[in-house]
């Protein structure tokens, strides 16, 4: 009886290991301790577009065998310095980051190109001197920006009029989106068309509540104000809700991203349109850069995703919207 019971015992535990057991050698995990691990270290992760982005990653990766350690810099360079120096510790096959700040991240990447190990930047650049940067994916901001503008020329219309634009300074990719939107209208006025003036430029931390803030400024500075560019879908609908607040709402705001809440609000007639991004290439173009490079490929400098103007019209055929 009890060498029964022992049996029973030994089979049931089996049971119960076997259970466990397949898991792991199901498929990538076994792979990816062969393949090594990639470090990504992006801007926030508060931002769904950033997340979707390290998602991406995590999952493109790990079906080609590597593992995917996502973290978030919280827009803090030293943070985002600490996470490179552990990444370092760690061995990691190879690094990939959207900087807090492209200057003050410059002494960290020399110290993951003098340990050998590749850096990828997505979504914005360190186009920095003294850095090694094998490839750098990213949404082609200048010629997104140009869309913003046209977008905004079409929504004032032959009126014309003032417009504000909310900034996030620090981010390169930023930088480029307003430089974008800044070369279209200057053009449009300088051909005698209803002028559009920027009569402000605010900072607007690419965050909902900081943008709510920025609008709300622009808004008493301004009164007339009929425009707003928004950097990003969270500072647009930040600046959205200052509107409504002042009950301002027939001033037109153009984002950018085309995140599922900045999209909805288009729908909604909240947001005017949107140069839209593709979070998910982008992250799947890493992984392919990272494969690539590791096979000895030569990568071109930067690897630019186009955006696509995303009005109405789209939104009412937007299957993923309400």
């Amino acid at each position: 009886m009890h060498h029964i019971a022992s049996a029973l015992l030994v089979a049931t535990l089996a049971l119960f290991v076997g259970c466990a057991e397949p898991a792991p050698t199901a498929a990538p995990p076994a792979a990816a301790a062969a393949q090594g691990s990639i470090g990504v270290s992006l801007l926030t992760l508060d931002n769904p577009f950033f997340k979707v982005i390290g998602d991406t990653i995590a999952a493109e990766g790990a079906k080609r065998g590597y593992e995917a350690i996502v973290v978030s810099g919280d827009k803090d360079v030293a943070k985002q310095s600490n996470q490179i120096k552990d990444f370092i510790v760690k061995k990691v096959s190879a690094i990939v980051l959207s900087p807090c700040d492209s200057k003050s991240i410059i002494p960290v990447i020399q110290e993951a190109n003098a340990a050998g190990i590749p850096v990828f930047t997505v979504d914005i650049p360190c186009n920095e001197p003294g850095v090694k940067i094998v490839t750098q994916v990213a949404t082609d901001n200048f010629s997104g920006g140009k869309e913003a503008g046209l977008a905004m020329i079409e929504a004032l219309g032959e009126a014309g009029g003032e417009v504000a634009v909310l900034h996030f300074k620090q981010a390169e990719s930023c930088q480029l989106r307003v430089k974008g939107f800044r070369e279209v209208i200057d053009a449009h006025n300088a051909a005698g068309k209803g002028k559009i003036e920027i009569v402000a430029e605010l900072e607007s931390g690419g965050a909902k509540d900081v943008g709510f803030k920025a609008a709300e400024d622009a808004l008493q500075a301004n009164p007339n104000l009929r425009g707003i560019f928004a950097i990003n879908d969270p500072a647009a609908l930040g600046a959205r809700a200052a509107l409504e607040k002042a009950g301002k709402t027939a001033v037109f705001i153009v984002g950018f991203d085309g995140q599922p809440e900045g999209r909805q609000a288009i729908k909604d007639g909240k947001i005017y349109a949107d140069p839209i991004q593709f979070p998910d290439k982008m992250g799947a173009q890493i992984v392919d850069a990272i494969i690539r490079h590791s096979k000895g490929e030569t990568l071109p400098p930067q690897l630019l995703i186009p955006t696509s103007l995303y009005r109405r019209a789209d939104a009412e055929r937007d299957p993923e919207l309400n």
